[in-house]
């Protein structure tokens, strides 16, 4: 199990440097991503997650294909109404329901009589819980109040209820009486939070579950390890989330399927590093590293990445950065470049190369000028000389500085020229003493 994460964690690095001969191709041909550049197989996405965050990567498929792709909408409706009716979540049950409008038959219709039959347990399972909470509260057991605020919450997390199942997350805080019971109100108020998009709560309560080091298990700091990423990725600190997503171990196989896979962790991972790493940081994540196979391999990628649930609205902005970075690296070795030739390697036009190197230079990120008649970039290099004059100017400056200070303190130290504390009475009579001829 650890040998299949490492291969899957490490995919995209592996894919981006497919140019190298020394890949060995046969090593990874049975461990393919299920994120690559043909159309997404939805079952086995689905079958990478499960619980809530299974549906609602399934509905968000849905929603994204629109009418573009009605089969792949239809299999992805499928899916989530089936996994729905495993569990309570009637609320969710109609949405779906309205979304297939009959398109998949009176199987997958509106069930009245499955609603109903959810809603009767549901109350009878309320009213058990509110019982027995009660007696808890009478009895002033903590750990008995302590699990039935736990089993309410989990009723109203099945149910839908988001809100009320933090709310009841939250309150087994005051009843903990282990480091281990903290943990476990962190990871379930941290999965509540995830799916309400809360990401500011996340943050806290990640933070909450490391100041108790002695109930960590390694899968347990691997989950926090991705709950941070996934906060830091929403909040577009990429580079922060690039290093918590890198920080993953093998240890977290399918553990937090109900959150995020491990080919997640590796696309997430690997994505933010490339648009934030510098080359000396990207090249510890993987040798022979190359932009232009890169950049190819990404965007035959980038048509299933806009089907994530959390990478959606960032692919953009990655993509953007990525290219930027790649631009700025190629440019950096040379005196000088021709247009057409970065433009070839760089699968462009030269007039929108052009274009994508005047908004570098205006913003101060390649240190060059480009020569437009003849179509070459040349590096704009620091005057050495004038640069050495202004560290002399400066390394006087303060020497002299320097020079003065020191004279002045052996003169107040010869003169014996001192301020020292008097009374309010003296203060009419100035506050120097002992001063001699200057």
């Amino acid at each position: 199990m650890e040998d299949d994460f490492d291969l899957n964690s490490r995919q995209m690095m592996i894919e981006i440097n497919s140019n190298d001969d020394n890949v060995d191709e046969t090593k990874t041909q049975n461990h393919r991503p299920i994120i690559s550049s043909e159309q997404l197989d939805v079952e086995a996405y689905a079958s990478l997650y499960s619980g809530r965050t299974k549906i609602m990567r399934l509905i968000f498929i849905a929603d994204r294909c629109n009418n573009e792709n009605p089969n792949m909408q239809l299999e992805a409706l499928r899916m989530a109404h089936d996994e729905i009716k495993k569990g309570e979540d009637v609320q969710l049950f109609k949405e779906v329901a309205v979304r297939i409008n009959g398109r998949l038959g009176n199987s997958y219709g509106y069930d009245s009589g499955w609603i109903d039959s959810v809603e009767r347990r549901a109350e009878q399972r309320k009213e058990k819980l509110e019982n027995e909470l009660n007696a808890y509260r009478t009895n002033l057991i903590k750990e008995s109040i302590r699990m039935g605020y736990n089993d309410f919450g989990d009723f109203f997390y099945a149910h839908g209820q988001l809100g009320d199942a933090f709310k009841n997350y939250v309150r087994t805080r005051d009843y903990c009486t282990t480091a281990k019971h903290i943990v476990n109100m962190c990871l379930n108020a941290i999965l509540v939070s995830i799916e309400l998009v809360q990401f500011s709560h996340v943050n806290s309560y990640v933070s909450k579950a490391e100041h108790t080091p002695e109930a960590l298990e390694p899968i347990t700091t691997a989950k926090l390890r991705c709950a941070a990423g996934l906060a830091h990725l929403e909040t577009k600190k990429y580079k922060l989330a690039a290093r918590k997503f890198l920080e993953v171990g093998p240890e977290l196989a399918n553990n937090y399927s109900e959150v995020i896979a491990p080919q997640d962790v590796a696309t997430y991972g690997g994505l933010c590093a490339l648009a934030t790493f510098d080359r000396s940081e990207l090249k510890a994540c993987a040798k022979h590293f190359r932009y232009a196979s890169c950049l190819n391999y990404l965007e035959s990628l980038k048509a299933n990445l806009l089907l994530d649930i959390h990478l959606h609205d960032h692919v953009e902005t990655l993509y953007k950065e990525i290219r930027h970075k790649a631009l700025i690296q190629y440019t950096l070795p040379f005196v000088s470049v021709d247009l057409n030739m970065m433009a070839d390697a760089f699968k462009t036009s030269v007039s929108g190369l052009q274009k994508e190197l005047e908004t570098l230079i205006t913003n101060n990120q390649i240190q060059a000028r480009i020569d437009s008649h003849n179509k070459i970039l040349y590096a704009r290099h620091a005057d050495q000389r004038n640069a050495t004059f202004q560290r002399v100017l400066q390394t006087g400056a303060g020497f002299d500085r320097d020079v003065r200070s020191m004279l002045l303190r052996a003169n107040v130290i010869k003169y014996d020229f001192s301020h020292k504390q008097h009374s309010s009475k003296d203060m009419t009579h100035g506050f120097y003493r002992n001063r001699g001829p200057m």
